[in-house]
């Protein structure tokens, strides 16, 4: 494939921090490529200087000759648009860079708007919520066709119906695009090279061929062949070192060259071991109440309205220990609404709903309104104390800030310096500490990065109590979720067994209210089933994926030394393993026969 643009030893710092140094990669053509990593990484800093939109201090971007760059920014200017500005002017203004004919812009414009789902093309743009300005900013870069799209968190400000969308939409483009995002699902479905900004890496980044699933194998076999190398350099170094460690007649006759090899390999060693250990996320993990009841909270035929409007009801809802209620809606469904009324912070407007006695709820919100910026990061960890107490143990707060990822210097460091994803850190580390048998969390997610959402999904996996969440990012609500919530916002709800269940009974909503399907062709598949085939056979990759980790930690269960000698516990360890391994074997047959 032809390099469309590379770069060669690109550095930049924020202040005295190097963001990335000695960056050396290209973009070709036919790739789609998702760059993530940490925050603070440097990931729109980079995606500007690839634009053009902001300079390096080292290194060289080297384009294609000719070549035509799009350039989605994190933040749109819609919001200033001049009264009277239409959606349909924007995209003509956007086409007239491109020299193209009178006729060709506006047939272009017209078809790109009514694929964006825009229905009125003389709506003014200042009356657009940030969803369909988002929509408006994607489409007026994309309608252009440039030789390569770069996409800053394109899913900012699209509820799940608009990340749907861009997907399908996203996904049908002729070029190339450079897409950063967090969103794990959007990665999966629309891309075939992922890079991973991160300073663990020796070169500064890792970068693997194929959607995200692939990613994270590659990831994982390259940390493993780095830590099989630190342990087989250790040798090397320990043996030299004891070598240059022996009496004076001995070292009288060394090779310079061996006593230079020796430093070299020691400082190559230091080198591993550091990037080695960058490869650590923030450690989550919720307090749990000890509460046993089966009715935790129980809602019978409640309803709420606002402003007059309907939100949802009547709606039955019981939560125990261990269910994970994922809830789906788009913006004013009444999804908050919904999380404060299990809260016990709003009354339905009828039926009645119950808390288990002395019942413990933590809710995150989205809104971080609980954060005084003045505060520094000490203050806000732990108060005027030196030492949390977490699970009845006492952790000082050095310790408990790099739990978070935190370095010792910020301790001191007003909160207004952090970015967004440390405030939304420091919040979860207070969220932390509240026992609870209930957590009711509300874009839980924004502002983190990947390394800590992993973590997130794992500990929010493990916790034993009632959860519900919303979140934005479908990933983290497929793997969490045991059954969906949804909330049409026009008083409907209705539960789903998954995000593939769900997405289905969408596309049929909107097939019925849209022009007649075409008739398949005779012997084929009709659109539908193609669509729900696909979704199935997505539900069960993803449930494979979780099926092969509950193995694998099966298999480690089983291989515990500490249990060798107790015949009972290795036999009903055994019987986990296989247990866990049939449903493997039950999900890839499953798998095969829809594929073929």
């Amino acid at each position: 494939m032809a390099i469309l643009l590379s770069c060669q030893n690109l550095s930049k710092s924020f202040g005295s921090r190097p963001l990335f140094e000695g960056l050396s990669f290209g973009l070709s053509e036919g790739e789609r490529t998702g760059l993530i990593g940490p925050n603070g990484a440097g990931k729109s800093t980079l995606l500007k200087i690839l634009a053009g939109a902001e300079t390096q201090d080292a290194g060289e971007v080297t384009p294609r000759r000719g070549l035509r760059l799009g350039y989605l920014p994190q933040q749109d200017s819609f919001a200033q648009a001049p009264a009277g500005r239409t959606v349909r002017d924007e995209i003509l203004e956007a086409l007239a860079q491109d020299g193209l004919e009178e006729h060709e812009r506006e047939r272009r414009a017209d078809a790109g708007l009514a694929e964006a789902g825009f229905t009125d093309p003389a709506q003014q743009v200042n009356t657009l919520s940030g969803g369909w300005r988002k929509r408006l900013a994607i489409l007026a870069q994309s309608v252009r066709r440039p030789d390569l799209l770069l996409l800053d968190e394109p899913t900012n400000h699209l509820d799940i119906e608009g990340v749907l969308w861009l997907e399908s939409f996203i996904d049908a483009l002729s070029f190339p695009f450079l897409v950063v995002t967090h969103d794990r699902r959007f990665l999966e479905r629309v891309t075939n090279r992922v890079i991973e900004l991160n300073k663990r890496y020796p070169e500064g980044y890792f970068s693997s061929t194929g959607n995200y699933s692939k990613f994270l194998e590659n990831r994982e076999a390259f940390f493993d062949a780095q830590a099989s190398r630190e342990d087989s350099m250790r040798n090397i170094v320990r043996t030299e070192i004891a070598w240059l460690r022996r009496g004076a007649r001995a070292r009288m006759t060394k090779q310079k060259a061996h006593i230079d090899r020796a430093g070299e390999l020691i400082k190559e060693l230091s080198e591993l071991e550091y990037h080695n250990a960058q490869n650590r996320a923030a450690a989550l993990d919720f307090t749990a109440g000890d509460r046993q009841a089966n009715r935790l909270i129980h809602a019978v035929k409640i309803e709420k309205s606002l402003g007059g409007r309907k939100l949802f009801g009547p709606l039955d809802l019981t939560l125990g220990p261990g269910e994970k209620l994922g809830l789906l809606g788009g913006n004013g469904s009444g999804k908050t609404t919904l999380l404060k009324l299990l809260a016990g912070q709003l009354a339905p407007d009828g039926g009645t709903l119950k808390q288990a006695e002395g019942l413990r709820v933590a809710v995150f919100d989205q809104h971080r309104a609980r954060l005084n910026l003045d505060h520094t990061l000490k203050q806000a960890l732990c108060g005027h104390g030196e030492h949390v107490f977490y699970k009845g143990a006492a952790i000082h707060v050095k310790g408990w800030a790099t739990r978070f990822l935190f370095r010792p210097e910020q301790l001191e460091m007003p909160l207004r310096l952090l970015s967004g994803g440390e405030q939304a850190r420091v919040l979860i580390a207070g969220f932390m500490l509240q026992p609870a048998d209930v957590l009711l969390l509300d874009e839980p997610t924004n502002d983190l990065d990947l390394q800590s959402l992993e973590v997130l999904e794992n500990s929010m996996q493990e916790f034993p109590g009632a959860l519900v969440l919303v979140t934005h990012d479908r990933y983290l609500l497929e793997r969490v979720s045991r059954r969906l919530l949804a909330l049409d916002g026009r008083g409907n709800a209705g539960f789903f067994a998954d995000l593939s269940q769900w997405e289905t009974w969408m596309a049929q909503q909107r097939g019925q209210a849209g022009p007649e399907p075409q008739k398949p062709a005779p012997g084929g598949p009709s659109a539908k089933e193609t669509r729900e085939l696909k979704a199935a056979i997505r539900k069960l990759e993803n449930e494979m994926q979780t099926a092969e980790r509950q193995a694998a930690r099966a298999r480690q269960a089983l291989e515990d030394p500490a249990i060798a000698t107790d015949s009972l516990e290795l036999a009903a360890r055994q019987k986990k393993l296989e247990e866990a391994q049939a449903k493997v074997d039950v999900l890839f047959t499953r798998w095969s026969e829809l594929h073929e």
